[in-house]
C-alpha cells in the first residue's frame, strides 16, 4: 500500500510540473509583464522592476529596450507588448490614433535633457554646440532622427542654432541613445548627443553643454498600457507602481525628474 500510494505522488507531482510549462506551479504562479521601454530608461528600470518584483513575488517584469520608434513599429505590429514607456510624445502619439492604448492609461511620467558629450580625453576644445562646424570635427554621434527621439530633438537644437546642415554632414548615426553613447565612449566619435541621464552613467565622457531649454520640445516620457494586453491588471499594477515614490526615487537617483 505504502509503494502504491507512494507512485500515485510521484505521478501527482510530474502532471503539475508538465502542467506548469515551466514557467509556474500552483505552489508559485508568475505573470509575466512584456515591457517596451526607451533605451535610456535601461539602467533606472531593471533597479525599479527588481523592487517591484521583490514586492511582488507573483510577477515577473520581462524588458524590451530600445529606440522609441522601433518599439512603436513592433507594438504596431503585434510584438505581444503589454507597456510600453516611450522617451518622445510622438511614437506614443501615432500609437493613440491607431488605437493602440488602453483607455485612461497614458500618463507623462518623466522628464530629461538633452546635452553635449566628448570622450574624456578629448583634445578637441568643444565646449558648445556652436563648434560642431569647425574643421577638426569630423565625427558627430547622433540618434537617427526617424525613430531614436534623442535624434529628433537633436535636430531641433541644431536647427536653433542654425548648423543643421554642417552637422548633418559629419553625423554618423546610431539606432538608439545608448549606441550613440558608446561611440563617444570609444571615442569613434568626436562628441555626441545625448540625454543627462545617459551621461550620467558613464564614466568615459564628459558633458561640456546642455542644450537651452527653448531650443527643443521638451524631452517628457509617456507610458502606457497596449490596448492589445492580456494581462491588463498586472500591467496596469507595473505602471502605477513607476509612478509611485520607491520609483520616483530611482528615477531620480539616475537624474530624471518626475512628473507628479
Amino acid at each position: 500500500m505504502k509503494k502504491f500510494w507512494g507512485m500515485v505522488m510521484a505521478t501527482a507531482a510530474l502532471l503539475v510540473t508538465g502542467c506548469g510549462g515551466g514557467t509556474a506551479t500552483n505552489d508559485n504562479p508568475q505573470t509575466e509583464i512584456h515591457v517596451a521601454a526607451a533605451a535610456s530608461l535601461t539602467d533606472a528600470m531593471k533597479e525599479i522592476s527588481a523592487e517591484f518584483e521583490k514586492e511582488n513575488p507573483n510577477f515577473k517584469v520581462i524588458f524590451n529596450f530600445g529606440s522609441s520608434g522601433a518599439l512603436q513599429q513592433a507594438i504596431e505590429n503585434g510584438g505581444g507588448t503589454d507597456l510600453f514607456y516611450s522617451a518622445a510624445q510622438k511614437q506614443m502619439d501615432a500609437l493613440e490614433t491607431a488605437g493602440a492604448l488602453a483607455e485612461g492609461t497614458r500618463k507623462n511620467l518623466l522628464e530629461n535633457k538633452v546635452v553635449l558629450i566628448v570622450p574624456n580625453d578629448s583634445d578637441k576644445n568643444i565646449s558648445g554646440f556652436e563648434n560642431l562646424t569647425e574643421e577638426n570635427i569630423q565625427h558627430i554621434a547622433l540618434g537617427e532622427p526617424k525613430g531614436v527621439p534623442v535624434g529628433q530633438y537633436s535636430e531641433e537644437i541644431f536647427n536653433n542654432f542654425g548648423i543643421l546642415d554642417a552637422v548633418q554632414a559629419k553625423a554618423v548615426y546610431g539606432s538608439d541613445v545608448r549606441q550613440v553613447l558608446a561611440w563617444v565612449e570609444s571615442g569613434e566619435a568626436d562628441c555626441g548627443v545625448v540625454y543627462a541621464t545617459d551621461a550620467a552613467i558613464s564614466d568615459k565622457v564628459k558633458v561640456v553643454a546642455t542644450a537651452p531649454a527653448n531650443s527643443h520640445k521638451p524631452v517628457i516620457y509617456p507610458a502606457a498600457v497596449i490596448k492589445d494586453t492580456k494581462n491588463l491588471d498586472a500591467a496596469k499594477k507595473f505602471l502605477d507602481f513607476t509612478s509611485a515614490e520607491t520609483a520616483k526615487k530611482i528615477f531620480e537617483k539616475y537624474g530624471f525628474r518626475s512628473i507628479d
